[in-house]
């Protein structure tokens, strides 16, 4: 049965990779991936420092409806989340997202929205190295390994973390839980 992912990013700063791997992974698996964001248009992705592709939103964070959505993905990248985190929408979907026990699947610098939502306390989860200490501060137990699943929460550090990564979403979407990869 096909599933619907939402794929939550800012207007720019998208580690392209961090967006298209796990992209690619839902959608090879038959199910239905959706760019939503804060604004309409497209968005600016990044391989490190240089621009990247652009992608068209399919969806604004205001105008998405959670019910509508299987699983979340939060896209890494430095600027992205950093910018993701100042949008009062994007952090309330976020927050409701993870209190709804649904999958959501964060990689990189992408767990500072998951900071910013406060769901982070008493839960164990990995990320960029330089997170570990705003992830401390939310009451999280930060953590160096290359995936980190914590109930519906799924972590990873970074691009060279993708194949788990994105082995354990699709798992999850059609399992119902990551916890097996």
């Amino acid at each position: 049965m096909s599933k619907k992912v939402g794929f939550l990013v800012a207007s720019e700063g998208i580690e392209q990779v961090e967006l298209t791997d796990p992209w690619k992974a839902v959608t090879d698996a038959g199910h239905e991936a959706v760019l939503i964001s804060p604004e309409s248009g497209e968005v600016q992705m990044f391989n490190h420092l240089d621009k990247g592709d652009t992608k068209k939103v399919d969806v604004t964070v205001g105008d998405a409806n959670l019910e509508d959505y299987d699983a979340l993905v939060l896209p890494g990248g430095v600027a992205n989340p950093d910018a993701l985190r100042t949008e009062k929408d994007a952090v309330s979907f976020v927050r409701e997202f993870v209190a709804s026990g649904r999958p959501v699947a964060a990689i990189c610098h992408a767990p500072w929205t998951l900071v910013e939502a406060d769901v982070l306390k008493g839960r164990r989860i990995t990320s960029w190295p330089s997170l570990q200490t705003d992830i401390r501060n939310a009451g999280g137990e930060w953590v160096d390994e290359e995936l980190v699943i914590d109930g519906n929460l799924i972590t990873s550090r970074n691009p060279d973390d993708l194949p788990k990564f994105c082995g354990a979403v699709v798992e999850a979407l059609e399992h119902g839980s990551a916890a097996t990869v």
